[in-house]
C-alpha cells in the first residue's frame, strides 16, 4: 500500500481467517457499483459470505442491478469501519436452479423468508482483491490479499 508508511515484509499481517470472520459476521454491507455514465453508486445491502464468495440479492430493476448488468465489477465493504474488510471483485448471476441453496442460510441470518425472491437475481461476488484494515493496529497490520481469477 504505497504512500501509507506501512512496514515492509509480512510481520504483523492478518491471517485470512480474520477477514473471513468479519465477512461472515457483518449484518449490513456496503456495495459500490458504477453507473453507465461512470458515476459511482453506493448502497447498503444484506448478504452472505459462503465458501470464499459473497452472495446477495437485489431487485432486477434496482440501480445496483442495472449497473452490474453493464459493468460486473464492484466493491463490497463490511459494516464495521474500525475492523474493515473491503472486497473488490466481479459478479456473476447465480443460476436459477442454485438460488434455493442460499435461502436457508439467508433466512437464518436475517430472519427473512427469501422464497419470494425466486424471480429476482442473486449475485455472486468472487474476490479479486481484499483489504483488511483494523483501526487499532492499522499501520502494523493492514493486509491485502490477492486472488487468482482464472
Amino acid at each position: 500500500m504505497p504512500g501509507y508508511g506501512l512496514p515492509k515484509g509480512k510481520e504483523g499481517l492478518l491471517p485470512w481467517t480474520w477477514a473471513e470472520q468479519r465477512l461472515k459476521r457483518s449484518h449490513n454491507y456496503w456495495i459500490s457499483t458504477t453507473r453507465p455514465d461512470g458515476r459511482p453508486h453506493m448502497m447498503v445491502i444484506w448478504g452472505l459470505w459462503i465458501d470464499g464468495a459473497f452472495y446477495f440479492s437485489s431487485g432486477a430493476e434496482s440501480r445496483k442491478a442495472r449497473n452490474l448488468a453493464k459493468n460486473p465489477h464492484c466493491v463490497i465493504g463490511t459494516e464495521k469501519a474500525d475492523e474493515a474488510v473491503v472486497v473488490e471483485g466481479e459478479v456473476s448471476l447465480l443460476p436459477q436452479e442454485s438460488k434455493s441453496s442460499i435461502f436457508k442460510p439467508y433466512e437464518k441470518k436475517y430472519k427473512y423468508d427469501m422464497s419470494a425472491f425466486t424471480a429476482e437475481p442473486v449475485f455472486v461476488v468472487k474476490p479479486t482483491l481484499v483489504f483488511g484494515l483494523p483501526e487499532k493496529k492499522y499501520l502494523k497490520s493492514a493486509t491485502r490479499w490477492e486472488f487468482d481469477t482464472k
